[in-house]
């Protein structure tokens, strides 16, 4: 494979990153670019464009730094691209770094996130620490919603920020930089074992997009695996590029999916009213916060 600096060759499948483009021509260059100093090793990059034409530099952007490139008009949402990016990787990739193009990779992350992937074959899927532009740490390695938590914490988190249910949900602060099993991990940016993954079935597709990873974090916990945390890394999380202007989609999609999400966790017949009064709750709120938003 020939071409500059910004190329790069597969020497070795064993390691993958898989990205999802959708109007992100202006972010996507600088993720591919720090992609080299992240591992010591070359891996393989697949790029699933969720918004192919339509003025999309995605295509060009895989030819030029030597990515595979995935096309998919029919926009399958973020989990359903991962998905088909994962299933385009060749059966040698042992694992994935699942990530927003509108991620920084820090020098050295990947290769220490496998460093910890590789200690322990129960550990699963493996999340740096997030940093937000300003350099303050996103809370990205979080417990898995209860029924109490996730209900106080959706409800009232726009209305009362500091709230039992989201401190709770969230951790405390001081866990931000404490290396620790967690229930779930930021869909951000994440190393999978690729087995895992295929044996959980991947990302649940029925979410378009929001709580894809927390959902994932759950099966694999259920399957006997271990999410893990390791804050010495980090990646950097500009965000925002594909909300500019669709903010009431964006609260629409986010409350529809965590109403899926603690209703198919919380099942039994006996829940049926607490399932009526959560939707009932959620839909009034993201009723509220959309009106806001126009």
């Amino acid at each position: 494979m020939s071409g500059g600096d910004e190329r790069r060759s597969v020497e070795r499948p064993g390691i993958a990153v898989v990205t999802v483009a959708y109007r992100s021509n202006g972010v996507l260059p600088g993720f591919l670019a720090s992609i080299a100093a992240a591992s010591s090793t070359p891996v393989q990059t697949v790029i699933v464009d969720n918004k192919p034409g339509d003025d999309s530099r995605a295509a060009e952007l895989a030819a030029r730094f030597g990515a595979d490139y995935v096309a998919r008009p029919d926009n399958p949402g973020y989990g359903g691209a991962i998905n088909a990016g994962v299933a385009a990787l060749p059966a040698g990739v042992r694992w994935v770094l699942i990530s927003n193009p509108d991620v920084v990779l820090h020098p050295g992350v990947i290769d220490a996130l496998m460093a910890v992937g590789e200690s322990d074959t129960r550990i699963a899927a493996i999340g740096p620490a997030v940093l937000n532009p300003d350099g303050t740490v996103y809370p990205s390695a979080r417990r898995v919603p209860s029924l109490r938590t996730g209900v106080g914490h959706a409800l009232f988190v726009n209305l009362w920020h500091d709230n039992p249910w989201t401190r709770r949900y969230r951790q405390d602060a001081d866990e931000a930089v404490t290396a620790r099993d967690a229930g779930w991990l930021s869909g951000s940016c994440l190393l999978v074992r690729r087995d895992v993954f295929d044996e959980v079935g991947g990302f649940d597709e029925g979410y378009f997009m929001y709580f894809e990873d927390v959902d994932l974090g759950y099966r694999i916990g259920l399957a006997g695996y271990r999410n893990r945390y390791e804050p010495s890394v980090a990646v950097t999380h500009i965000g925002g590029h594909t909300t500019i202007n669709e903010s009431a989609v964006m609260i629409r999609a986010h409350h529809t999916s965590a109403r899926r999400f603690i209703t198919r966790k919380y099942r039994g017949w006996y829940l049926w009213p607490v399932r009526v009064a959560l939707s009932m709750g959620l839909t009034a709120r993201s009723a509220l916060l959309e009106r806001r938003a126009r």
